[in-house]
């Protein structure tokens, strides 16, 4: 009896222990990879340094060549570094530049855009939480430079003919209000956005009174910019990019 019970509870522990959750290692060229990514972002590894000889690097985390050249590829394809072929050649901790970043941004929002986890909805509701309070810093960090570009970039949209390119002159109107900010990193992140709402999302059938509006809209803005009133022209730009949600419809 003692017996039985002891091979019962013997099958039941190893029934037990099967049924744990076992997490997989990842493949050893990626845990290389997510190392030296971790050394580049910390600042152990800053842009312009060179990277230790593969065979160096694969004695140290104790793996193969192949290994490390996949490591690498990986971390190429992120753009964190670039090989230079010849004899003064090797592999170097890139330097980035803004519009490596947008483009990443552009291409990762663009890829998600429409999906459950990135709907219409959640991306005109972050340019809000942006641009908002962005265009109250610009009111007082502007230059006159940026008033001049506003007003040139008004012009263009009354010129523009055909929607398309209306709407470019729009994007770029508020991309001056972001330069104007004086912060290179609102930029990075909202001209991404900007595009990627016009080619995935852009309703083309919007009225000309729609348009119109949006004229006057600009118009207010740039006024309230100019006076330096932060307040009411972040005001103003709420209810402008309430306004032009009607521009946008899920692709």
């Amino acid at each position: 009896m003692s017996s039985t019970k002891g091979s019962t509870s013997g099958r039941s522990g190893a029934a037990t222990t099967s049924a744990l959750p076992v997490s997989r290692l990842r493949p050893a060229y990626q845990q290389v990879a997510d190392q030296l990514r971790e050394l580049i972002l910390d600042g152990s590894l800053a842009p312009g340094d060179r990277l230790p000889p593969e065979g160096e690097i694969g004695g140290n985390f104790g793996v193969s060549r192949s290994t490390v050249r996949e490591a690498l590829r990986v971390l190429a394809s992120q753009g964190l570094v670039r090989t230079v072929r010849g004899t003064t050649g090797g592999t170097f901790v890139s330097h980035i530049e803004p519009g490596q970043i947008s483009d990443f941004l552009e291409a990762g929002i663009g890829l998600m855009s429409g999906s459950d986890a990135l709907p219409l909805a959640a991306i005109l509701e972050a340019r809000e939480m942006l641009e908002v309070p962005a265009t109250a810093v610009a009111a007082e960090r502007r230059e006159q430079r940026h008033i001049d570009g506003l007003h040139a970039a008004m012009e263009r949209e009354k010129r523009s003919r055909g929607r398309s390119m209306k709407f470019q002159e729009h994007r770029h109107f508020h991309g001056i209000i972001m330069e104007a900010t004086g912060n290179g990193l609102l930029t990075m992140m909202t001209q991404p956005v900007f595009h990627v709402l016009r080619t995935r999302f852009l309703n083309t059938e919007s009225p000309a009174e729609f348009w119109a509006q949006v004229d006057e809209q600009h118009e207010r803005i740039t006024e309230l910019l100019e006076a330096g009133d932060g307040e009411a022209a972040s005001a103003a730009m709420r209810d402008h990019l309430r306004h032009i949600r009607g521009a946008y419809r899920e692709a």
